[in-house]
């Protein structure tokens, strides 16, 4: 299909009522991608051949540096248009990502009540319920009838329906109503009547994770947001829900990979700007390495006297950082969906170490079986490599477990101390647990 827009696109304008027809049957979010691949013109001209009534809609699903060219080329009342069909939401979104002269002017053609939601929006923190909530929402009030609360709706017109909120006269949040309870009420029951009074919320000043861990436990399509009274100011939508969950995962990812986090996709990030988010944590990492080669810098007598040592090493560092990064990866996951908490530490811990004792004992025999066969049945040096796997093996489970939880204790994101911190410091607990095993069980180096 965008291959037969850009071909309509090339053509001359007598094609421009095909092309419109082709549009209007597409998916929203499906035209909002063929955007992505058009010349600044081409993007230009394509906006302006859709229908006015999905044109804003289309408008949210466009990128970002896509919406400017957009928004540059326009005149101030269809700027205006634009805005006004947006989403409050989608709308602080779209300016908070917009250079100054853009934003002013965005916002010099919009109504003045638009204009005061969307700086409300802005000035709820980064990250918080407040900041991605929408304005928009359906309201009835518990005494209404049925008739009464139809008539409400179809003069309304909301966008998105399929939930109505009861508030009282002072905006406190009492119940919520599905469509589907609407639609099979009777005509005398009141709204009052077949609200349900149990009602899952959320505070304007919460974690967005939170809102996204509401969504998941409750199954819900939509999530009210109240003030510290209980007044209720908008709701959270399941597309937002789904955003929040793709967002905090790729910037778990990224801080567990030791990268700076970004919102920017990776094409469309320069070649500086990724190198800027790597070289930070390598540099630290590079530098945390001089620990091992201190290690290994003193214990050349011994590798002298039994170069044999040499050869486990990698072995005995790549276990302790991959059982480090196994586990933490399930403990952060874990914690992220509040499957464990900092109380359970203890819990955690003392399953961990089981389990290392059950991999440590698998791994020992296999690994013991092969140090003795190709190193001509020695004892000595099968006994410390097994010892030390065993050891290892308990110190990275432990590692990976309680740095994560100990981090979140005092309110660091778990992901920064993942695999590359626990990576490093299990590395060297690998080669001082190795070496002081060795110069007490091996004969030569006693």
């Amino acid at each position: 299909m965008p291959l037969k827009v850009l071909e309509y696109l090339n053509e001359q304008p007598i094609r421009a009522f095909a092309l419109r027809k082709e549009l209007s049957a597409m998916n929203m979010v499906d035209i909002g991608e063929i955007f992505d691949d058009l010349s600044k013109e081409q993007t230009i001209q394509l906006f302006r051949l859709l229908p006015k009534d999905i044109a804003a809609n289309v408008f949210a699903y466009i990128e970002t540096d896509k919406q400017q060219i957009i928004i540059e080329a326009l005149t101030d009342n269809e700027v205006g248009n634009i805005i006004e069909g947006l989403f409050a939401d989608d709308a602080a979104d779209f300016i908070e990502e917009m250079p100054a002269n853009v934003v002013n002017r965005v916002l010099k053609s919009i109504n003045d009540e638009k204009r005061a939601i969307i700086n409300q929006l802005l000035q709820y923190p980064e990250y918080s319920v407040g900041s991605i909530m929408t304005t928009e929402y359906m309201t009835l009030r518990e005494d209404n009838n049925l008739i009464e609360a139809f008539e409400e709706i179809r003069t309304r017109r909301m966008k998105g329906l399929h939930t109505c909120y009861v508030l009282r006269r002072d905006k406190l949040l009492v119940g919520i109503v599905p469509l589907r309870r609407l639609l099979l009420a009777k005509e005398h029951e009141r709204i009052g009547d077949i609200m349900s009074r149990t009602v899952i919320s959320a505070q304007t000043h919460d974690d967005q994770e939170k809102a996204a861990r509401l969504f998941r436990k409750y199954d819900l399509l939509s999530l009210p947001v109240v003030d510290k009274e209980g007044r209720m100011v908008g709701i959270i939508t399941v597309d937002d829900a789904v955003e929040i969950v793709e967002e905090e995962a790729t910037e778990d990812f990224e801080k567990m990979a030791a990268i700076l986090p970004s919102e920017e996709p990776y094409l469309k990030t320069g070649v500086l700007k990724h190198a800027y988010r790597r070289v930070g944590w390598l540099l630290i990492l590079m530098l945390t390495a001089i620990l091992t080669e201190m290690i290994i810098s003193d214990v050349q007598e011994l590798l002298a006297v039994l170069p044999a040592l040499l050869v486990f090493m990698p072995m005995l560092m790549d276990m302790g950082g991959n059982v480090g990064s196994q586990t933490s990866t399930l403990i952060i996951r874990s914690m992220a969906l509040d499957e464990i908490g900092i109380s359970d530490i203890l819990t955690v811990w003392w399953r961990e170490i089981r389990i290392a004792l059950l991999c440590g004992i698998i791994l020992s025999i296999i690994n013991a079986a092969r140090v003795f066969i190709f190193n001509s049945g020695n004892v000595w040096l099968t006994l410390t490599v097994t010892l030390t796997l065993l050891a290892v093996i308990a110190i990275s489970k432990s590692l990976g477990c309680l740095l994560p939880m100990a981090a979140k204790r005092i309110n660091l994101d778990p992901a920064i101390l993942a695999t590359p911190i626990i990576k490093t410091i299990a590395d060297v607990m690998a080669l001082l647990m190795y070496f002081a095993i060795a110069s007490v069980l091996i004969p030569e180096l006693r």
